[in-house]
């Protein structure tokens, strides 16, 4: 049917054109008619009214697709836009599904397009392979460099040395050093080399683990000094370096002659950590001196009559070992407590140095093993530790008996410390620490350093078994 001109809707329903209206305009053939023929009436015109009107048809196609009467459908500019924004931005493969079709008519979604010779089949599979693995060596490569960033920069000085990390604050080695010239005389270039290399090597090994270092030149102390006790002095330098370093709790002191062996040991691993295990309490169980203990006076509480005192390893404040004459000193530590300012005044009274100074052969150490047989309250807060833990001593020094387990360093052992103890009186000072020294550079070197040692030991070796045999030859 043609129309001779378009159809408009009446006010009232329907529409303007003959035949457009009909009782059954609501079939879409999609669903039932909203209203069943004997439903519908005919009004007084003739026309047939089923009810529906021209602003309830508008209202119901306005809520069936969700916009009000008022809605700006596409009147903004994004709205306008969005076909034209969308496609100026770049566009990103999500790893959805491939469509080989069109590169396989230009050759390009082949592993290896054309053939491909050697080369071209190697990166082109380096390159999968490294697209592959891009996460991982990202990884791996920051790792690394927070590695080496931690070791290179002074982060891992400021870990160790951290109280609540490292505790490395909580210890400070102190050093005895005539660096202004000697004490009783002006030093040779011997007496100098091995000062040289002992401070380096401390200074080293403090550096390492984040301790405090503290350096007493004793020429200048015994220059200004009130009042100057030779050999007793390393008591009044551990109570000025308490006042010093008022955080730390463990102070070392070594000897000038002392080395340090095994850098790779800290304080803590070696000793503190494992305090109780690594000392004993008990002299009996190594007594050269065969001092009576335990005491059993009677007016004496249950504490100080125990060979062990409380087995608090809290109440330790003095941790010395003994040599085969008794109490050395030349390797002690000392904990900063009440107990420790007693004993250092005491140990430092001046009627006690007057009366026995020339008596006691070993000044300081003679003195505190007086204290310790006459004084009750010394034994119940001192431990002593292994002399090979802290203090080793080469094969001359305690060697009248020959080598003793006890004492001697052992290299398959890695001691910690060696203490050339007695070298200036008829051996060789700076023989002794250079050997010392050579040997700790040879225990801990790198892999590289072994990798070249033994390339250039093996070069050796050859030309040395090739002058042989021209030798042989000739």
């Amino acid at each position: 049917m043609s129309l001779s001109r378009s159809p408009s809707p009446r006010a009232g329903g329907g529409w303007s054109s003959p035949g457009l209206t009909s009782p059954f305009d609501t079939l879409s053939g999609r669903s039932s008619p909203r209203k069943a023929y004997g439903d519908l009436h005919i009004s007084n015109g003739g026309t047939i009214d089923n009810g529906v009107t021209w602003a309830s048809a508008k209202a119901k196609s306005e809520e069936v697709n969700g916009y009000p009467s008022f809605s700006t459908r596409n009147n903004g500019f994004f709205s306008r836009s969005a076909r034209k924004i969308s496609s100026s931005l770049p566009r990103f493969h999500m790893g959805g599904r491939q469509n080989h079709a069109e590169k396989e008519k230009l050759g390009r979604g082949r592993l290896y397009p054309n053939g491909g010779s050697r080369l071209v089949r190697l990166k082109t599979l380096l390159g999968s392979v490294t697209r592959r693995m891009r996460l991982r060596i990202l990884i791996v490569f920051g790792i690394i460099l927070a590695f080496i960033l931690f070791y290179v920069t002074p982060m891992h000085r400021l870990y160790r040395r951290s109280s609540f990390l490292g505790g490395g604050s909580k210890f400070v080695v102190v050093l005895a050093a005539n660096q202004g010239g000697g004490v009783m005389e002006w030093k040779g270039p011997r007496e100098w080399a091995i000062e040289r290399d002992s401070v380096k090597n401390k200074k080293k090994y403090v550096a390492k683990w984040g301790y405090d270092l503290e350096i007493v030149d004793m020429s200048t102390k015994k220059r200004y000094a009130h009042e100057w006790r030779e050999s007793w002095e390393k008591v009044d330098t551990m109570r000025n370096c308490m006042r010093k370093y008022p955080d730390a709790e463990w102070f070392w002191w070594l000897d000038l002659n002392t080395f340090i062996m095994e850098p790779s040991y800290s304080l803590q691993s070696h000793i503190f950590n494992q305090l109780p295990k690594n000392t004993y309490r008990d002299i009996n169980d190594y007594n050269p001196l065969n001092i009576s203990h335990p005491l059993t006076e009677a007016y004496l509480d249950p504490i100080s009559r125990s060979a062990t005192g409380d087995n608090n390893p809290a109440s330790i404040d003095l941790v010395v070992p003994q040599d085969c004459g008794g109490f050395n000193l030349g390797s002690f530590f000392l904990r900063r407590s009440a107990w420790t300012d007693r004993l250092l005044d005491i140990w430092w009274d001046p009627v006690a140095y007057e009366q026995k100074h020339m008596e006691w052969e070993h000044k300081e150490q003679d003195a505190l093993e007086h204290l310790y047989i006459t004084q009750p309250w010394i034994r119940t807060h001192t431990a002593f530790i292994p002399q090979r833990k802290i203090n080793s001593f080469p094969t001359g020094a305690c060697g009248e008996n020959g080598e003793d387990p006890r004492i001697h360093y052992k290299e398959q052992d890695r001691d910690f410390v060696v203490n050339m103890a007695g070298c200036e009186w008829g051996r060789d000072c700076w023989g002794e620490m250079y050997n010392f020294r050579e040997l700790s550079n040879k225990l801990n070197r790198t892999l590289w350093e072994k990798f070249k040692d033994g390339i250039s030991d093996r070069w050796k070796a050859m030309t040395h078994s090739k002058k042989e045999g021209e030798e042989k030859q000739g």
